[in-house]
């Protein structure tokens, strides 16, 4: 296969603040020809977590997301700090949005925003036999409302549209629809 990688000739920073960083690179593509400006939004890596009680329901949040102007449904989601490993950033953001912990922990995909013009991935995490172990801690300007709702009736949320942001529907799409089929597929041994 051929080297599809381009490269930087120069880079600038635009802005650099605790939730925007950009930055303009001057980019040479493999067959030669120059890009003056491509732009490159930087964020830490992420997580999002789909929790399930040991009762079998899931774990979700309710809260305001300023750029929609909407307030929804989501699994837990948040940044993984400087030296932190995806799944400890996944177990501190569910207890600190949540209260609950505990639980088998498994990594179900990663995936990217817009790798285009985002440097960052998102680990989603599936936690199960979750409980409910302290009280929420949140950041100072998180406003989170804790629900805990059945099984279905969180897969016909997703079904409806009520889920919006991607990074939250795909690992909510392969628990519901793609985790099934591969652990019948275990079963019958293929």
């Amino acid at each position: 296969m051929r080297d599809m990688d381009w490269k930087i000739l120069d880079s600038e920073y635009l802005i650099r603040r605790p939730w925007l960083t950009a930055r303009r690179d001057r980019v040479q593509l493999p067959d030669g020809r120059i890009k003056e400006e491509y732009y490159v939004l930087e964020y830490p890596t992420w997580i999002n977590v789909i929790a399930v009680t040991r009762d079998g329901d899931m774990v979700l949040v309710r809260q305001y997301r300023h750029g929609l102007r909407r307030t929804g449904f989501e699994i837990v989601a948040g940044v993984v700090e400087e030296g932190e490993e995806p799944l400890a950033a996944a177990k501190r953001e569910l207890q600190e949005e949540t209260g609950y912990g505990g639980g088998e922990w498994r990594e179900l995909m990663v995936v990217a925003a817009n790798p285009g013009c985002m440097n960052n991935v998102s680990h989603c995490f599936l936690a199960t036999g979750v409980e409910r172990i302290s009280e929420q801690h949140l950041d100072e300007c998180e406003d989170i409302e804790v629900h805990v709702l059945p099984r279905e009736e969180v897969k016909a949320m997703l079904l409806r549209g009520d889920f919006i942001q991607a990074l939250m529907v795909a690992p909510l799409q392969r628990y519901f629809f793609v985790e099934p089929t591969l652990t019948n597929q275990k079963k019958q041994g293929k």
